[in-house]
């Protein structure tokens, strides 16, 4: 048998691989921070063979609190993924026993999304005639940061184009964001769709697919080459450290922003939900009925999205302002909330197969159009 990890993505250390039935692994750090969570890897040369991987450090993951309910993913083509039902944490051990089909499988944390499908979305914004990408500058490594915008600038028939900001992957191992642009923004470039072209016509949209192609390539869960959380860094970003949020800042000032979304993946909450705004300094109550009736609106176009659970209130004590989303809605007083999806199912409506994944978080993109859509017509009338 062997396992290797050197391919985009990668990440693992193995300890002992001399049985199928006693492989020992450990999961590994972001390359400049005591992350540790993400992995993916493949297993060659173990078909009909019933294999029990043990993740002995799993306990010092960061979020250790995910692993309860957690199951491990896999595919022999990584284009299909499929959960591995006999996963568990025991000990402070994950445990993965799986009997593989073929010599050549993959296993991963969730569903990859790979740079060279970034690099494919990017291509297929370019061609479209309703988008342009525009690099944004480079990233600690030297990676392009790509902005896709979408509709034209300067005034329409009825009235200015408003900028909506939507940014995705701040932290790489949460893939699913990704997929959820992805699956945005193939319906907001599609011409035979009615609530794309309605939008094409009255905002002006401003997608960040990657913010953090170094970290996603690197393997990393959630941070960039530099070390640095880029959801810590908004209220004071760093060109050095954290290019990256230097430079998406920058042109959102530039721009202005009327809409903010920033999307992300949970570890351990087993639902879709909302980050709001309510703890953010001069938060006002037209903000919170703006805000309302955004998520209600989303509620009502996706049935995976809830809002009984979410983060408790002071969860993010005095770093608020550092994230971004809080500090959009400060900084702009527009509607801004972080979307969350979850690692492991939507336990309102489990896929005992494929649990959450890429396709689901793709629809969950294209469900997101119809709420925005609502949103810019009711700031339009209350004038």
């Amino acid at each position: 048998m062997r396992i290797s990890s050197c391919f985009d993505s990668g990440a693992i250390e193995v300890l002992d691989l001399d049985a199928p039935q006693n492989i020992r692994l450990r999961l590994r750090a972001d390359n400049a921070a005591n992350f540790r969570q993400w992995f993916h890897f493949r297993l060659m040369d173990a078909a009909g063979r019933a294999v029990r991987m043990v993740f002995e450090n799993a306990a010092q993951a960061a979020y250790a609190d995910g692993w309860p309910g957690y199951r491990c993913v896999a595919s022999y083509d990584r284009r299909n993924w499929f959960r591995v039902a006999d996963t568990r944490y025991e000990d402070g051990r994950l445990i993965v026993e799986h009997t593989p089909e073929r010599d050549s499988i993959y296993y991963a944390y969730f569903e990859p999304y790979s740079h060279e499908r970034h690099l494919d979305l990017l291509a297929r914004a370019e061609t479209s005639p309703f988008a342009r990408v525009r690099n944004l500058g480079a990233t600690v490594d030297g990676r392009d940061l790509d902005l896709v915008i979408v509709g034209q600038a300067g005034p329409s028939a009825l009235r200015a184009r408003r900028p909506v900001w939507i940014i995705a992957r701040q932290h790489p191992g949460e893939t699913m964001a990704e997929w959820f642009v992805e699956g945005l923004l193939e319906r907001l470039l599609d011409p035979a769709d009615a609530v794309a072209r309605s939008l094409r016509e009255q905002a002006l949209f401003h997608i960040v697919p990657n913010m953090n192609p170094d970290g996603a390539v690197r393997g990393n869960l959630r941070t960039n080459a530099a070390g640095r959380n880029l959801n810590r860094e908004w209220r004071e970003p760093d060109l050095t450290a954290s290019p990256e949020v230097f430079l998406v800042r920058e042109e959102m000032q530039r721009t202005g922003c009327d809409l903010f979304l920033d999307i992300h993946g949970d570890e351990a909450l087993p639902y879709v939900f909302f980050s709001t705004a309510e703890e953010v300094p001069g938060f006002t109550a037209r903000a919170a009925q703006r805000q309302a009736r955004f998520i209600e609106a989303f509620a009502a176009a996706a049935p995976d999205f809830q809002t009984r659970e979410g983060y408790t209130p002071g969860r993010f004590g005095e770093e608020l302002l550092t994230l971004a989303s809080k500090w959009v809605a400060n900084h702009f007083g527009c509607v801004s909330l972080t979307l969350e999806m979850p690692f492991k199912d939507n336990a309102n409506l489990p896929d005992a197969r494929t649990g959450w994944n890429g396709a689901r978080s793709k629809r969950l993109g294209a469900a997101m159009l119809d709420p925005i859509l609502r949103h810019l017509a009711e700031d339009t009338a209350e004038g």
